[in-house]
């Protein structure tokens, strides 16, 4: 009897699946974030971010989905809370 792994349903679930088998996307995202503040950006939108890897590493970024922009900046602002005033985060919708 062949057992299936069950498909992740939910976007946390996804994201949560993208994050493991990419770990280099948060690092490169708190790069991205440092080089903006030093150029003197007042904020850093996520999903500018996301294009930027996307045209870094265009081959490498299949699956690097906009809606994973709130759990990556989630993560950003766990890490460095200084940062706060400059990713705008939406309330959550869900838990």
């Amino acid at each position: 009897m062949l057992l299936y792994a069950r498909k992740p349903s939910t976007l946390a679930e996804q994201f949560a699946g993208f994050d493991r088998e990419h770990p280099w996307v948060n690092t490169a995202l708190e790069q991205l974030v440092s080089q903006r503040l030093a150029s003197g950006a007042r904020r850093v939108g996520m999903k500018a971010l996301f294009e930027a890897l996307r045209w870094r590493h265009p081959r490498g970024m299949k699956g690097l989905n906009n809606n994973y922009a709130a759990f990556y900046a989630r993560q950003l602002l766990a890490a460095h809370p200084e940062w706060a005033p400059v990713i705008e985060i939406r309330r959550r919708r869900t838990p």
